[in-house]
């Protein structure tokens, strides 16, 4: 075996063995039996696995860095302290003042979709008026046509029998001639 072990097969190796120690008995049966096939498929034999284990024993991951405790240096400390809490109240003020904006900005949005939805009420009515007003045009055009006949046929009726009341009839002047 190499010295150097791939990371993808470590991690593929320690879910299975998480799954083996699993109190659900089908689960670990499973791990078992791809741990079984996987380790012929590789040509791995039991001691090669448990060398495997001793190689990574004495080497294992590197871990996060443990918390200094608040005790140690406090001397040392304080200035970054009272600079990281300054800091923390910066932040804090910034968070605080940005979500004031965001339910601003959230409210203001609401009251434009509001007198969105309105206008588009008042859009949809309009429309239905017009709609209704032009239906009704063809028999207002026929209306006045109608209307402006009728007012023309009055006139000339009206003429005619004022002419016919204040004309005096005319005298037939030919007989003189004679």
């Amino acid at each position: 075996m190499s010295g150097s072990f791939d990371p993808k097969e470590l991690k593929v190796l320690s879910d299975i063995l998480a799954l083996v120690l699993e109190e659900q008995e089908g689960q670990s049966v499973a791990a078992l039996n791809a741990l079984r096939s996987r380790a012929k498929k590789s040509g791995m034999t039991g001691g090669a696995l448990k060398n495997l284990f001793v190689a990574i024993a004495p080497n294992p991951p590197p871990r996060a860095k443990p918390r200094t405790s608040r005790t140690t240096k406090p001397a040392e400390n304080s200035a970054d302290t009272l600079a990281a809490r300054q800091q923390i109240v910066t932040l804090t003020n910034n968070l605080r003042q940005m979500d004031l904006e965001l339910r601003n900005s959230r409210a203001r949005l609401e009251a434009v979709r509001s007198e969105l939805f309105q206008t588009q009420q008042s859009r949809a009515e309009l429309q239905s008026k017009l709609l209704t007003r032009e239906a009704r045009r063809p028999y207002f055009s026929v209306l006045i046509w109608c209307g402006f006949a009728a007012g023309i046929l009055i006139g000339i009726a009206g003429t005619q029998f004022v002419h016919s009341i204040t004309d005096t009839p005319h005298v037939d002047r030919s007989i003189y001639l004679r």
